[in-house]
């Protein structure tokens, strides 16, 4: 008995088509003068314009009105009522976000504050997705343009190697549709092919560079350990862990004594995921096995000093796919004392 709905912002009526064109949901929008105006009960059965009308003098005296400032600073929150099976409600959504949703806004880095009204391009890798494409194996780095006017073909330093990088085939999308990416403003989101030079919290700055912050890497709390059934593809396996590690989607670990890879995750189903992602993506079906370890951090210090330590502990190092070292301990205590005992390492649960 849904029938449609009604938009409180504007006092119109949306009336529920199963499945419709964009011309025909445009054609049931009906401009009404507030819940009175006669044409309601035109459109609607009775019972229907009752209901409503009861409805909507609720939802007055106990909501809120909107303010767009309180929306902003997260105060506030409007609803979009809608279906996406029947692409009823989506067209209203997605005015609703470029109406209301806030403007660029300044992103902070460790140098200063990047505003979006800034000259030069500056921009941030904040997803990395692996096998969108399973015909070609693409990987494309997801980049939000942080101030500045792109161009396609733009040259841009790459913040990792401080290396110019020719951005020549950007990508904009929209749900499973992508075309080429002519130009972008801040606030975009561009798709840039990732041969694997990219990685989550990498910058890209038209003149000086910038380490753009507030995308912390967490430490796992589960760890177990990975093996492929067929021991023949084990470098297929290191591949695939690569590329998912890139992506953010667990932590990889290769331990320096070990052969077998550790997988760090927040949550168990997230081995559950990556062993059907590494199956039906990479073809390598793998094994996941307890692990006696407890937690991972990784180890911030002089370049001599971890090296000693490295050295000293060599059953508990292991390396991310960023090759930087981290500590596998085996439970707290074994964690206290290494902190206890390497005053000059810090031992860190969050990289930013």
């Amino acid at each position: 008995d849904f029938l449609g709905c009604y938009d409180l912002f504007n006092d119109r009526l949306l009336l529920m088509k199963p499945k419709a064109s964009r011309e025909e949901l445009e054609e049931s929008v009906r401009t009404v003068e507030g819940i009175d105006d006669p044409l309601l009960d035109e459109l609607l059965p009775d019972w229907a314009v009752e209901k409503l009308r009861e409805d909507v003098e609720m939802l007055r005296e106990l909501c809120p009105a909107f303010d767009l400032q309180l929306y902003r600073e997260g105060h506030l929150t409007p609803v979009w009522f809608g279906s996406a099976l029947n692409n009823f409600g989506v067209l209203e959504l997605m005015d609703g976000i470029c109406k209301y949703a806030p403007p660029p806004r300044p992103q902070p880095t460790k140098e200063r504050l990047i505003k979006p009204e800034e000259n030069q391009v500056n921009a941030v890798v904040f997803r990395i997705q692996a096998n969108m494409d399973p015909n070609h194996r693409d990987r494309i780095g997801f980049v939000r343009i942080c101030s500045g006017h792109f161009k396609k073909g733009m040259k841009l330093k790459h913040s990792k190697t401080g290396k110019n990088m020719t951005i020549h085939t950007p990508v904009l999308f929209l749900a499973q549709d992508r075309q080429t990416a002519e130009e972008a403003f801040p606030g975009d989101i561009i798709g840039i092919p990732n041969h694997g030079h990219l990685s989550i919290g990498d910058s890209l700055c038209e003149g000086e560079i910038f380490q753009f912050t507030g995308i912390p890497s967490f430490a796992p709390e589960l760890l177990q350990r990975v093996r492929p059934k067929d021991p023949l593809k084990a470098k297929h396996l290191s591949k695939a862990l690569q590329q998912l590690a890139e992506e953010g989607v667990a932590r990889v670990f290769k331990p320096l004594l070990a052969g077998d890879w550790v997988i760090g995750a927040h949550g168990s189903l997230q081995f559950d995921v990556m062993a059907d992602r590494i199956r039906s993506e990479y073809n390598v079906p793998v094994i996941f096995e307890p692990s006696p370890l407890f937690t991972a951090r990784w180890m911030i210090g002089e370049a001599n000093i971890l090296k000693n330590f490295i050295d000293k502990n060599r059953g508990d190092i292991a390396y991310d796919h960023e090759d930087r070292a981290v500590f596998l301990a085996r439970n707290a205590w074994h964690l206290n004392h290494a902190t206890e005992t390497a005053m000059d390492i810090t031992f860190v649960k969050t990289l930013n």
